[in-house]
C-alpha cells in the first residue's frame, strides 16, 4: 500500500489539515505494506473458509424478504473515490429510497432476518470481498455515503488518505449507534448524525491516523471480537 506523491491527490486533500497527517503516514512505509499483505491473505484465506455459510446466509435473506442477497449502495473509500460496498441485505429491498441513509434500532425497514444479521454483524462479513479487491481495509474509517462525505471539514478528509474500513475504534466506541439515534427519534436522523455523531467518531478516526502502526490494527481487530461477542 503506497501513498500517492502529495501533488498528485484531489484537490481537496490539499490544505494544511490533511498534509500534517500525510506527513505521519509517509514515514510509516513498512506499516502501510504489511497492513495491504495481511488484507490480501486473510482475506483470501477468510473467505474460502465462510464460503459456505455465505451461501446459508443468501438462502436465509431470499427466502425471508424479496430483492437481491447483497446490498450494493455507493460509499466513498481512499482518495475521495467511489465504490459499490458488498453488504448482506438486511432490510427490504429499495429500503435507500424509503427512508433515511442512517438506519434507526427500530426501523420498520428491517426484514426478520435482518435484525438478527445486524445485532450478530454478519452483514458486514461480505465486506471481505471489498478488502480482497482493495476498496477497504480491515481496519480504517468506516465508508460513507457520498452526502456525509460532502459535509466533511478540510481536516476530516485525511481519513481518506487511507481506505475504508470494515472496523475502527469508532465503530467499536458507536457499535451501538442504532440506539443512540433512537434517542433522537423525533428529530431529523441525518441532521443528528452529521452534526452530533459524525464529528465525534472523527476524532477516533483522526487519532488512529496519527497513531498509525500495524500492530496497533491488529490489537483494534482483538478488540472488534471481544465487542461483538460482549454484544
Amino acid at each position: 500500500m503506497i501513498l500517492k506523491k502529495w501533488e498528485d491527490l484531489p484537490s481537496e486533500f490539499h490544505t494544511d489539515e490533511v498534509k500534517r497527517y500525510y506527513d505521519i503516514l509517509k514515514k510509516k512505509k513498512f506499516s502501510l505494506f504489511l497492513k495491504r499483505v495481511f488484507d490480501i491473505v486473510v482475506s483470501f484465506i477468510m473467505l474460502a473458509v465462510a464460503f459456505p455459510f455465505f451461501i446459508i446466509l443468501a438462502i436465509l435473506i431470499k427466502i425471508d424478504s424479496r430483492g437481491p442477497v447483497f446490498y450494493r449502495q455507493e460509499r466513498v473509500t481512499r482518495y475521495n473515490t467511489k465504490f459499490r460496498i458488498f453488504k448482506f441485505r438486511t432490510m427490504v429491498d429499495g429500503a435507500d429510497k424509503k427512508g433515511a441513509q442512517i438506519t434507526g434500532k427500530n426501523d420498520m425497514r428491517i426484514t426478520r432476518v435482518g435484525k438478527l444479521i445486524r445485532k450478530l454483524r454478519l452483514d458486514e462479513v461480505s465486506q471481505l470481498i471489498d478488502v480482497l479487491r482493495g476498496k477497504m481495509s480491515f481496519v480504517g474509517t468506516r465508508p460513507e455515503v457520498p452526502k456525509y462525505v460532502e459535509k466533511y471539514t478540510p481536516e476530516m478528509y485525511a481519513t481518506l488518505l487511507l481506505p475504508a474500513g470494515v472496523t475502527s475504534l469508532a465503530s467499536i466506541k458507536y457499535k451501538d449507534e442504532d440506539e443512540i439515534l433512537e434517542k433522537y427519534k423525533w428529530e431529523d436522523v441525518d441532521t443528528v448524525y452529521v452534526e452530533k455523531i459524525l464529528p465525534d467518531k472523527m476524532k477516533y478516526n483522526l487519532e488512529a491516523i496519527e497513531n498509525f502502526g500495524f500492530f496497533k490494527e491488529i490489537g483494534i481487530m482483538f478488540k472488534t471480537v471481544i465487542a461483538v461477542f460482549k454484544r
